[in-house]
């Protein structure tokens, strides 16, 4: 088997980024969950458009959640990492969402986001703002 330009190394660096995601997730949803939260759905997918890491409920109130997981050291914090880009292409997905799931509840749509630092030693720092979009 041969790989070619761009292969092993960046597919290992690939894999990589996607489980320390998939990391950063489950720590966000079971936050998300010990605050009264109630996860409806996890990397739900809208076909070229984009993925919204998790959709819950809060009370009334859809929430679609962007998570962002960094290593500490790294040159920026999770919580930086919301381009205006993005936060548009989240209010987007939202609308898609509720397309495809019956309109918006009587709480409305927030947008939140979950940073999820993981220091070299100790536990992770798992930090849940409301409403940043």
């Amino acid at each position: 088997m041969s790989v070619g330009a761009g292969g092993g190394a960046d597919m290992n660096a690939q894999r990589a980024r996607s489980a320390l995601g998939r990391y950063g997730e489950t720590l966000a949803a079971r936050r998300l969950t010990q605050t009264g939260m109630t996860v409806l759905a996890r990397n739900w997918r809208c076909g070229r458009t984009g993925e919204i890491d998790i959709v819950a409920r809060d009370g009334d109130a859809l929430v679609v959640c962007e998570v962002k997981t960094r290593r500490a050291g790294c040159f920026q914090h999770p919580m930086e990492a919301v381009t205006p880009a993005k936060a548009s292409r989240l209010r987007g997905l939202a609308d898609r969402w509720l397309e495809e799931h019956g309109g918006a509840p009587p709480g409305g749509v927030r947008i939140d986001l979950v940073g999820v630092l993981l220091p070299a030693r100790g536990a992770p720092v798992v930090e849940h703002v409301r409403g940043v979009v």
